[in-house]
């Protein structure tokens, strides 16, 4: 597994709908990138001004995210993307 350092965490994102509200199917092409994932791993946290600064996040966390953040790793056959606590805009809950 991953293990992120500092104020980064590791997200698995949450599938984007297939079918609409009213029942529309979208062909796979389609369908946007999911902005929703859950955070899998995380950091320490970031050191500021001498003080350790904790994470406002925890694992389990299900998050709505900034569109176009993060890096794409694979690990296990499984994609995650690794991003700073600030790309996070929301905590579902």
């Amino acid at each position: 597994m991953l293990k992120p350092l500092g104020d980064n965490v590791v997200v698995k994102m949450i599938e984007a709908e297939e079918v609409t509200k009213s029942g529309i199917l979208l062909a796979t092409n389609s369908k946007e990138k999911s902005q929703a994932g859950e955070i899998v791993a995380i950091g320490n946290g970031k050191l500021s001004d001498g003080k350790q600064i904790e994470m406002q996040v925890k694992i389990g966390d299900k998050v709505v995210l900034n569109k176009y953040v993060g890096t794409q790793v694979q690990c296990d056959d499984q994609e995650y993307y690794i991003l700073s606590q600030k790309d996070i805009l929301a905590i579902i809950e």
